[in-house]
């Protein structure tokens, strides 16, 4: 049976998820391996996301650091399973999101997949976003199809629900194109504020999110950005929301707890999803949840109360565990580019059309 590898780094940068699938009809996760971001590695890559000097060099170098941590991870998990590199038909690769402006034409991922096939010995797939731009698309998201693959029931109206830095929904109904787009933040800010006032990486389960109080004049006022006002095809990252973006806010209005931004971070995040699903499709059933927000106790509870209709639910009541999603999927894409089969969706992108998406580094 075909086995693949797929690497994800999110824009939440807290480290890479290496996931093994076999693949051969259906989808099949393996084994898993995590990989925590080396913390200086994080702050250039974070920095990175912003414009500054000397760029170029700053991201060859990141960049190089990055793909050997990848690579460790690599030989670690087949390590542990007593895999020999020539038993992977390929590595999927998303490589680290440091820019997207779909709006000016471009996207930005590093991760040198020439370096990543010589330290691994395996072909490399990479570079899945920029063909969906070339057709017209927003290069995101990308996983809709796979989500399709693997969760669609033609019994059932389901949105699946990807909560990492940022959020994105894909729409599966039965006799209807997947359609999918980026609702806006996920934990993105909630993890930019809690390490700004608490030098803490997340906010676990929630819970100083549940100690405050929601403002619903700052809510307002978040709440107010043109990107929540438009529909799909969207895409959006740290390029608009980022903790200078918050701090702007708030320097206009009167000073809050701490704990209530924080509270107010977790309803916009919230309100952004369910209000995006509500618009998007009607009469959802079910609502399958995967990223690291799955794990968020209180933002899973508050999206079941604002859709009190909806069952919502971790993936992992499909036998899918959240935290693997992603990498799975760059996995089946990298399996899709070998086999010639598109795997973007212009119902999603807003492209002009299917195409085969990713570039190959043999081994």
């Amino acid at each position: 049976m075909p086995l693949y590898l797929g690497v994800m780094s999110g824009t939440s940068l807290d480290g890479l998820d290496i996931a093994l699938i076999e693949q051969d009809g259906a989808t099949r996760l393996l084994a898993t391996h995590y990989q925590p971001m080396p913390p200086a590695l994080r702050d250039d890559l974070l920095a990175l996301c912003s414009p500054g000097p000397d760029e170029l060099a700053r991201a060859a170098l990141a960049e190089q650091r990055w793909v050997e941590a990848v690579a460790g991870g690599i030989h670690a998990l087949l390590g542990d399973h007593a895999l020999e590199p020539t038993a992977i038909r390929a590595i999927g690769s998303h490589g680290q999101t440091v820019r997207h402006e779909p709006a000016r034409g471009f996207t930005v991922q590093i991760g040198n997949p020439a370096l990543l096939a010589e330290l691994t010995g395996i072909t490399v797939i990479s570079d899945f976003r920029r063909r969906d731009m070339a057709a017209g698309g927003q290069g995101a998201p990308l996983v809709p199809a796979f989500h399709e693959a693997l969760f669609a029931n033609p019994q059932r109206r389901t949105a699946v629900l990807n909560i990492g830095g940022f959020s994105n929904l894909s729409l599966l109904e039965s006799g209807q194109p997947v359609r999918g787009f980026d609702c806006g933040p996920g934990n993105v800010l909630l993890d930019a504020w809690i390490q700004d006032q608490r030098g803490e990486p997340y906010d676990r389960n929630g819970q100083w999110a549940a100690s405050g109080k929601v403002q619903a004049e700052l809510l307002a006022a978040l709440s107010s950005d043109d990107f929540f006002r438009t529909r799909g095809p969207k895409s959006t990252g740290r390029e608009l929301f980022n903790l200078d973006w918050l701090k702007a806010h708030l320097a206009r209005l009167p000073p809050y707890e701490a704990a209530d931004v924080q509270a107010t971070l977790l309803e916009l995040s919230a309100r952004s999803m369910c209000e995006a699903l509500q618009g998007a499709q009607t009469d959802t059933q079910e609502l399958l949840v995967c990223g690291g927000g799955a794990h968020n106790a209180a933002l899973m509870d508050r999206l079941a109360r604002l859709l009190p209709s909806v069952r919502v639910a971790s993936t992992e009541a499909h036998g899918v565990p959240p935290d693997w999603v992603e990498a799975m999927a760059f996995a089946w894409l990298a399996h899709c580019c070998l086999e010639g089969i598109p795997t973007n969706r212009p119902s999603v992108t807003g492209a002009r059309g299917l195409r085969i998406l990713g570039a190959i580094y043999p081994a």
